[in-house]
């Protein structure tokens, strides 16, 4: 069988990557661009997909001299369908659409969540494991039943990255590489944990209780200076890591499942894949994780 060469486009929030893959599941290729907006800010879908339309062309070429490829070697084109920002979504599908047709190959959709376990899938060698997928616009609990990907539990308001996200915009952090990164390095130092509120309602998480406790604490903590930035990052990322755990072990004990595999952006964070590694190891099983 001859292998197939796919290039696919990932443009569904201020990262926007373009990558080369293998039927035999090499990564030839994988650059990519963020979109870094200023401290205590967000990015808006406008300005996100103008970003992508700027650099994608750029990231095509560049992708292409990294895998030593041409376009007569790709076989077909793959791209984020959704879920996911619509403009920059749309930005990334246009050029995609103009490659197929100009290159001549076909297109694949690809659910953007499916893509993300798949990938994780690839990457780790995990079989059959519990999903936690938290990102910036996700955070659900997935587990494969019945020739379909299953969702066992899931935020109720805001996605565990939105949450920690808008928490480092309180505290006035950067955004550079991500304000998640940054609220991790942060949190090393913080040597007094502050409680804070702590919703696990069955199977699901809610992160909105949290983040309004957190953002009117910030400021009168910050103000007294009975506390520092480092202890309320530290004490904010036990707390949401700690609910996220709880039903992750929830889903592992009813689907009979030993493994975790952690995907997306927030699923980088070193010390979430420490502390499910902590639950992991005393059922017997074990962590996959990606590095970026």
């Amino acid at each position: 069988l001859k292998v197939t060469i796919c290039m696919g486009f990932e443009g569904s929030a201020n990262k926007i990557g373009v990558g080369i893959v293998t039927s035999e599941g090499d990564i030839l290729a994988n650059p990519r661009e963020t979109f870094i907006t200023p401290p205590g800010t967000g990015f808006l879908p406008r300005e996100t997909a103008l970003h992508h339309q700027q650099v994608i062309v750029p990231l095509v070429q560049k992708c292409l001299k990294e895998a030593n490829l041409t376009p007569k070697d790709i076989d077909c084109l793959a791209y984020t369908k959704g879920p996911g920002m619509g403009a920059p979504l749309v930005s990334t599908a246009v050029v995609m659409r103009t490659l197929a047709q100009i290159w001549n190959v076909p297109i694949v959709p690809v659910n953007h969540c499916v893509g993300h376990i798949e990938m994780g899938r690839l990457v780790t060698g995990a079989v059959d494991p519990i999903v936690l997928y938290v990102s910036g616009g996700n955070t659900q609990v997935i587990a494969y039943s019945e020739k379909r990907y299953r969702i066992f539990g899931e935020t109720i308001d805001i996605a565990v990255g939105n949450c920690l996200d808008r928490f480092a915009r309180c505290l006035g952090l950067s955004n550079d590489p991500s304000p998640g990164y940054n609220i991790e390095q942060l949190a090393k130092k913080g040597s007094q944990y502050i409680e804070m509120p702590y919703n696990v309602k069955g199977m699901d998480v809610s992160f909105s209780g949290i983040l309004s406790f957190a953002e009117d604490t910030v400021v009168k903590m910050l103000k007294k200076g009975t506390a520092t930035k480092a202890d309320l990052c530290f004490s904010f990322q036990e707390t949401i890591f700690a609910m996220l755990v709880e039903i992750t072990e929830r889903a592992m004990a009813h689907c009979n499942t030993q493994d975790v595999l952690i995907v997306g952006g927030v699923g980088c964070n070193k010390r979430l894949q420490a502390m499910m590694k902590i639950m992991a190891d005393e059922r017997g099983g074990g962590v996959f994780a990606t590095e970026e």
